[in-house]
């Protein structure tokens, strides 16, 4: 099985956990110091150039650019990265609603055609009301769901309608539409969400359908309502989990490197939530890592929900410990479920990124001896958790 490797890019250099333990190294020679604060210009050019190298050098194949109401402009940070990297390509986070549909189909395709397949989009429909609002958007999450559908039937007729077409939507209206530049390969589309609503339309659409880290049993569960919402459109979805591994040399010091993460997390959680106005409670991801963190501290071999828990489960914050061999092997455990994009970050992001080479290659190296189809008998054996 051909695993997908994603990072994460940053414009400056920060940890929301104010980690001041440094990923140590298969050495345990710590490689980066880091105050675990931002400070600086919040677009630092350099350290998005040396941040998205460390990846390539890595073996990543991707660098998501997130996306929020305060967030530096996506389509500015994907070109620097994708200009200043000879393969790295780009998830660029996307949230429908405040650029035309076939605007945003130009501007993929664009970057498409200065870096052939090496740009995807990573569709961001928006669980935190007041974030939306800030961009001045109030419509409900059912609302935004149903203008994410109608968006993204717009942007496939953008790229692939070779003649003038038209659309009538519920949200969007063209006459006429058409693109001089589009996109000589499909633009993957990578999809998140775990409400029903994100479900249906995530079915219907995406080509990547990605969940964030919970126990085994969990996205077994989430590959197989996917699955279920897709088959009706003929779209079989490739799947991602993303996870935050804390290895190290040995699994004494992956979880002494663990509480400390924890510590600091613990004294800046509200320091964190007052600077970036976060608010998860309304998130059915967020609702589902809590429930599993009210559960246990740790799933399935080593899961660790306590960061997710001290957090409110604010975004993608669960976390694998352990010794690199042992983080391996959990990050297969989901490869057999039928996984293939793993999108792991660290809690030092550029010495995280160095230091996950060695997990990438272990996770490579067994990953090519599980067949392709194996995740759908996994899944089926995979008995169902209690829903929320």
């Amino acid at each position: 099985m051909t695993i997908e490797f994603i990072g994460i890019a940053a414009t400056q250099e920060t940890s929301e956990s104010g980690s001041a333990t440094p990923a140590p190294g298969r050495d345990g020679i710590s490689t980066q110091s880091e105050t675990g604060r931002a400070s600086g210009p919040v677009v630092q050019p350099a350290y998005l150039r040396e941040l998205a190298r460390a990846h390539e050098e890595s073996g990543f194949d991707r660098v998501l650019v997130a996306h929020s109401s305060a967030s530096p402009d996506g389509f500015t940070v994907a070109d620097q990265i994708l200009t200043h990297t000879d393969r790295l390509g780009v998830l660029l986070a996307h949230r429908p609603g405040f650029v035309s549909p076939t605007v945003a189909a130009r501007k993929y395709a664009t970057l498409d055609a200065f870096h052939p397949g090496r740009i995807a989009l990573h569709v961001i429909t928006g669980g935190d009301d007041a974030d939306q609002a800030r961009d001045g958007d109030f419509s409900d999450k059912p609302t935004r769901y149903r203008r994410t559908d109608d968006f993204l039937d717009v942007v496939r007729k953008e790229w692939n309608s070779t003649e003038p077409f038209d659309h009538d939507g519920e949200f969007y209206r063209v006459r006429g539409g058409f693109s001089a530049v589009r996109p000589a390969a499909p633009v993957p589309v990578y999809f998140g969400g775990a409400s029903e609503d994100a479900v249906r339309v995530g079915g219907r659409h995406a080509d990547v359908y990605a969940f964030w880290g919970e126990p085994l049993a969990g996205i077994a569960e989430r590959i197989r309502d996917v699955r279920a919402a897709a088959a009706p459109y003929g779209r079989a979805p490739r799947f991602s989990v993303s996870l935050r591994p804390i290895p190290a040399a040995t699994e004494a010091a992956a979880w002494g490197r663990a509480r400390e993460i924890l510590r600091l997390t613990k004294e800046r959680a509200g320091e964190a939530h007052a600077s970036f106005n976060l608010n998860h409670a309304g998130q059915r991801g967020s609702q589902r890592l809590l429930r599993y963190a009210a559960q246990g501290e740790v799933h399935d071999k080593r899961l660790w929900t306590e960061i997710a828990r001290t957090t409110g489960a604010a975004g993608n914050s669960t976390a694998l410990v352990g010794s690199y061999e042992q983080v391996a092997e959990s990050l297969l455990d989901y490869v057999a479920l039928g996984v293939t994009t793993l999108l792991i970050r660290g809690f030092s992001p550029l010495a995280d990124a160095r230091d996950y080479r060695t997990l990438i290659d272990l996770v490579r190296a067994g990953a090519a001896g599980i067949p392709q189809a194996a995740g759908d008998t996994a899944v089926d054996a995979v008995d169902p958790v209690v829903r929320v």
